[in-house]
């Protein structure tokens, strides 16, 4: 049988990539080093630098880089650290791998609803579901916007909890001109193809302490100390281990557990190119969803039939997608809706994964109770949906194509 992909009219991302990306994904090639090195590495400090973090490490995927925060908060190494059996809230509207660490590192955890104007966690619900167990929270910032990540911060302070921070959606936002992804103990990013900026498969992992940096940079590799050569800060520890332990090679010194999280040269040349013009996407993104919602909420046909997320106060946003919530009169058209933006040529997506205690792994891993009740998660996957925000500027007749399909659900 012949598989092939759908073409789309509008896609999720439309020329991700352009020559610039692809060229410099292709000097790495005709370099012959391909495996994680210099280039790497230059990512790496560029990205912390911009975005204000002591550390960053990159690695394959953000879903990896959840993986390693996850494992790098409950090592040995660390003093104050997760044991199993600890609690961790996560907000119900989830990718999985935000979930999953969790439970391979043998954490419970604790489910908490949504804002329906936001998509993020609701403060006043987190806050009830803090008791003796709960010894972090895993925060996910959904899409281009957050919560307060102030108010989390105070919260986790004055209950000694560690803060992971998802921010694989969010790349280049800020809130009171602080880029999200800086306010946990770690902080996770993704390049995937439809983020804010892509290497096809690849993430990061960022932290600002330098214990919790060791641990990261040992799992990343197999629990090594390999590498050191583009890594000038860890030949302290590779001495201190070489001379310890004289009767090893010192080039192979394993000190930790650890996964091969590690990604390639390629991924990073492409990486990097592409993070050199996060704040021009920012600014398209941004246009473009100015663009749209001004178009379809300017037509003649135009009647509340959906609503745009509310961006909150002090967030300077930085879009990934658009998502989009059905009026509640258009529930039960919701299915024949997205199959018309789909026959049309729109491409779209559920919210994240929605409700998360609705997936069949959820209920393999037993991961809800039968009366846990999230109402507003619920409504978000009842009535949401996602369509693309592109890089480059659209132009009137797309944007004009695309709101003319969306305001068809009267017709439906």
């Amino acid at each position: 049988m012949n598989y092939q992909f759908k073409k789309y009219k509008y896609g999720l991302l439309d020329n991700g990539l352009d020559t610039k990306d692809i060229n410099s994904g292709i000097k790495v090639l005709k370099s012959y080093q391909i495996t994680m090195a210099t280039h790497t590495r230059k990512f790496e400090l560029e990205f912390a630098k911009k975005i204000g973090v002591k550390h960053a490490l990159m690695v394959n995927s953000g879903s990896s880089a959840n993986l390693l925060a996850i494992f790098a908060s409950g090592n040995p190494l660390r003093k104050n650290r997760l044991k199993p059996g600890d609690e961790v809230l996560v907000p119900v509207l989830c990718w999985p791998t935000s979930v999953w660490p969790l439970i391979q590192f043998g954490l419970k955890p604790v489910f908490v609803d949504i804002d329906v104007l936001t998509l993020n966690v609701s403060l006043s619900k987190l806050i009830k579901k803090i008791t003796k167990k709960t010894k972090a929270i895993f925060i996910i910032n959904v899409l281009g916007i957050s919560c307060d990540l102030h108010k989390i911060k105070k919260i986790a302070e004055k209950n000694n909890l560690i803060i992971f921070e998802d921010n694989c959606e969010s790349l280049g936002s800020k809130i009171k001109n602080k880029y999200l992804g800086t306010f946990g103990d770690f902080s996770t990013f993704s390049f995937f193809y439809s983020h804010q900026i892509t290497s096809g498969e690849g993430g990061m992992v960022a932290c600002n302490n330098d214990k919790d940096y060791e641990i990261l940079f040992s799992l990343r590799s197999h629990g090594w100390l390999g590498g050191v050569r583009f890594y000038p800060r860890n030949w302290k520890k590779f001495n201190y281990y070489a001379k310890k332990y004289p009767n090893l090679d010192p080039r192979y010194i394993f000190v930790n557990s650890g996964f091969n999280l590690r990604p390639t040269d390629i991924q990073a040349a492409i990486g990097f190119s592409q993070f050199k013009k996060l704040e021009t996407f920012i600014k398209n993104r941004n246009f473009n969803r100015k663009l749209i919602i001004y178009e379809v909420e300017n037509s003649l046909k135009w009647n509340y039939q959906f609503r745009f997320i509310k961006v909150p106060n002090n967030i300077r946003p930085s879009w990934m997608l658009l998502p989009i919530i059905l009026d509640k009169k258009f529930k039960h058209k919701k299915k024949k809706f997205i199959n018309y933006l789909e026959s049309q040529g729109i491409e779209t997506r559920p919210i994240i994964s929605g409700s998360f205690n609705n997936q069949p792994a959820a209920k393999l891993y037993n991961l809800f109770q039968k009366n846990d009740v999230y109402k507003n998660a619920q409504e978000i996957e009842e009535l949401g949906f996602i369509i693309g925000l592109h890089t480059n500027r659209m132009s009137k007749s797309k944007v004009k194509f695309l709101a003319d399909r969306l305001l068809m659900i009267d017709e439906l």
